[in-house]
């Protein structure tokens, strides 16, 4: 039986190597997002790739590799607009940046944002070193930005963490949720009209001295 690549270190991946596993990583995306870790399996991986199963395992030990791969992959890109923010921008347009940027991914990369919610939702098992070692220390940081900024008077008072933690529900939901929306908004344009809504609500929200009028 051929060695996985992860057993033959050192050795270059040939072209159709590197399409092949992308191509697995690819189904297995597709396959997670739908099914959850728990319910994907193996065959399905290789019946959405195109692949027999011994192929799959040419690349990957198990279906908890290919799991790991992904999620490391959707750390990355998931963190990226976090570190974007810059802490000498404008606070307002920073952080409403930040929200648009987030709901773009929510767009435009639903099954990503699917596969880290399931993942969350069974307690993190794959993912809590990650959350530890690279997401807390950023996070930190952003939130002492904020903070900074709120003490400077350029925000409204407002706990960091559970600002960041509004962005993420506010604008995730509409991946997570994705045919919930779809049936309670219809045709429309969801994101275009999300984008205006999520502006004003944050934006009122932090905007410092905005006076709220009880109706």
């Amino acid at each position: 039986m051929p060695q996985s690549p992860a057993a033959q270190a050192g050795r270059k991946s040939s072209r159709i190597q590197v399409r092949n596993r992308k191509r697995i990583l690819e189904a297995a995306l597709e396959v997670f997002s739908t099914h959850g870790y728990r319910g994907a399996t193996l065959d399905q991986i290789a019946a959405e790739a195109g692949l027999s199963k011994p192929n799959i395992l040419y690349y990957f030990e198990g279906k908890e590799e290919i799991h790991v791969t992904l999620l490391n992959q959707l750390l990355d890109a998931w963190l990226a607009p976090l570190r974007a923010i810059d802490p000498q921008g404008e606070p307002l347009d920073e952080l409403m940046g930040y929200v648009h940027r987030k709901l773009e991914m929510s767009r435009d990369l639903p099954r990503e944002s699917r596969l880290f919610a399931n993942e969350i939702l069974q307690g993190a098992p794959r993912m809590v070193p990650h959350l530890d070692s690279v997401l807390k220390p950023l996070v930190d940081q952003t939130a002492a930005v904020i903070e900074g900024w709120c003490v400077q008077g350029k925000l409204a008072p407002v706990d960091p963490r559970h600002l960041l933690f509004s962005i993420w529900a506010t604008t995730q939901h509409y991946a997570d949720f994705e045919a919930q929306v779809g049936v309670l908004m219809g045709e429309v344009d969801v994101h275009t009209g999300a984008a205006a809504h999520l502006e004003a609500l944050f934006r009122r929200l932090l905007t410092p001295g905005l006076i709220v009028e009880n109706s």
